[in-house]
């Protein structure tokens, strides 16, 4: 098939000058179980190929990369083995269901990386009639393996909740309003799905303190200032009461993806004089003991933690994949990506300080690990209704 242009966008994301991020001295401490595992390299593997369904914000050896070895790394639970990931056992369980990521550019990442793994499932004689992208339709991106009736989709509400950045086309915006009890507009697109996999926090990093509309018929600029912690919290808790007024534990299951780290202060990891953001990086954060450091605002993770705790009709499960993924400063698109539509020119490329992505992922790459953490869980059976929310 036509190789994508970039979903939802049309033109890769447009990247913040400026994230602001807590400062270390407020930050709580991160407890060790979410980096209870390392990286293990796969010496021997051959570079897995990149898949027609992806687009060209994510392609990065497509786009000029010239290393590989982003590719080659895995993440080993200490406490557990993972499972295969199976393609095809996946596309059966999906069968005449569907898979819909729901959130921000991050969580659009996933699904393309998601898209691709089912995907290799399907004969290459077979994708052009099996495997058909349905969309751009405004939010949403479906695609569609009619041979298992099954779809993995992604609508885009970067902040769940309803704001001025819900536009799927123009949503670059200087002053993002968040009503924070507004979902019904966004929510009433989910109800049919059969498995969830929300996400919301990259888009919280432009300031640090949000602009609200605690009414929803307030106009735009009627906004309160509010912390961001406090209002991101207030946002999930709207989130979840949706979810447990309006989501049957039997129908449909519930996920919740930990935060994606950005690797844009080298400091934070030893980078020397001439490191500039994530550029030129080739290989993860390796031999560090403690605490590591790179800006990730962890409290609106704890925050994340307790209203999920919260739920009690609806279990949803935390993957938890930030600390790993903190590790990956290699990664990251940086210089071989999108920006307006177009590829980076050389120009472009040679001034990382201003046009290095460090938010979003190659593909092949760093989501596919996500996504066999999330697999791991379809593929387990469904948990009792009354069970509590969990994380891994």
């Amino acid at each position: 098939p036509e190789r994508p242009a970039s979903p939802t966008t049309g033109r890769g994301e447009e990247i913040p000058a400026d994230l602001h991020l807590p400062d270390a001295s407020v930050h709580p401490s991160i407890p060790a179980r979410r980096a209870s595992g390392r990286g293990r390299r796969r010496r021997r593997s051959p570079r897995e190929p990149e898949c027609e369904f992806l687009t060209e914000q994510v392609t990065c050896m497509r786009d000029g990369r010239r290393d590989d070895s982003y590719q080659r790394w895995r993440w080993q639970p200490s406490s557990c083995d993972l499972p295969r990931f199976d393609a095809g056992a996946l596309l059966e369980r999906l069968r005449n269901k569907r898979l819909m990521f729901v959130g921000d550019s991050l969580n659009r990442n996933q699904w393309e990386s998601m898209v691709c793994l089912v995907s290799s499932a399907i004969p290459s004689r077979d994708k052009k009639s099996l495997a058909k992208f349905v969309g751009p339709n405004g939010s949403m991106n479906v695609f569609r393996a009619a041979e298992y009736n099954a779809t993995v989709e992604f609508y885009w509400a970067p902040f769940l909740v309803s704001s001025n950045s819900d536009d799927p086309q123009a949503h670059s915006v200087a002053d993002r309003v968040v009503a924070w009890r507004s979902i019904a507009k966004h929510a009433r697109h989910w109800r049919a799905a059969h498995f969830l996999v929300f996400n919301t926090y990259i888009w919280w990093l432009n300031n640090f303190q949000m602009k609200v509309l605690k009414n929803p018929r307030a106009l735009p600029d009627k906004y309160t200032l509010v912390d961001r912690p406090v209002a991101y919290k207030e946002v999930l808790k709207t989130w979840a009461k949706w979810v447990d007024r309006h989501v049957d534990p039997d129908h449909t299951r519930v996920f919740f993806m930990g935060m994606s780290p950005n690797h844009g202060v080298p400091e934070a990891w030893g980078g020397g004089p001439g490191a500039v953001k994530c550029a030129m990086e080739t290989q993860p954060i390796l031999n560090h003991t403690g605490p590591l450091y790179i800006g990730t605002d962890w409290r609106l993770h704890g925050a994340a933690e307790a209203v999920l705790r919260s739920m009690r009709r609806v279990p949803v499960h935390l993957v938890d994949i930030t600390a790993l993924s903190e590790f990956r400063k290699d990664a990251h698109t940086s210089v071989h990506t999108l920006r307006q539509g177009k590829l980076l020119t050389a120009e472009q490329q040679a001034d990382p300080r201003t046009y290095a992505d460090c938010i979003h992922w190659c593909l092949p790459g760093l989501p596919d690990t996500w996504n066999h953490f999330l697999y791991a869980q379809i593929a387990a059976p469904s948990p009792p209704a009354q069970e509590a929310s969990s994380s891994s």
